[in-house]
């Protein structure tokens, strides 16, 4: 269900898929071909949420901004069932692992992987291209091509998903 908050309502691209128990309030920017599943929250009420093109926020997932922080989730990235994505930065073809939590301030940079349960503190500066576990979350490695491919394979996944449920 989309809300209006303070003269501010969601903009969505008619290319989004959102299902229908999904919530998404006040100043948040959903890009084409992104996806927002069942149970998940984005709620853009203390600051703006930018959701960029083919990124799908999976079932159960929190996201929030805060008066300090907008959030913004990078093109083509991938955020796992029950992520916590909190007044952060996410950056093109991630995949945030499910159950983690990101917290405010933190950067997540490109093709970058966060494995599940992990959590990033707030201002925490992740690099690109590496594989990141634990909590607090440390970088273990960069990333192999075949692990970047899979994120993509995984991004187009959800996107052909999304159509066969629109």
């Amino acid at each position: 269900m989309m809300h209006k908050f303070n003269n501010k309502y969601p903009n969505i691209h008619e290319k989004t898929f959102l299902a229908s128990s999904s919530d998404i309030i006040g100043d948040v920017i959903l890009n084409e071909d992104s996806s927002v599943w069942f149970g998940a929250v984005l709620r853009g009420d203390d600051n703006q949420i930018i959701v960029g093109k083919g990124v799908n926020i999976q079932d159960n997932c929190s996201i929030h901004s805060a008066e300090k922080y907008p959030t913004k989730i990078g093109d083509y990235s991938n955020i796992g069932h029950n992520c916590v994505i909190h007044a952060c930065k996410v950056g093109k073809e991630c995949l945030i692992g499910m159950g983690s939590i990101i917290l405010d301030g933190a950067e997540i940079g490109d093709n970058t992987i966060i494995g599940a349960g992990s959590l990033v503190t707030g201002g925490k500066k992740i690099p690109s291209g590496v594989l990141c576990v634990g909590s607090p979350a440390k970088v273990i490695r960069e990333l192999t091509e075949e692990e970047k491919k899979h994120i993509m394979d995984n991004t187009n996944h959800y996107i052909n998903l999304a159509d066969q449920y629109k």
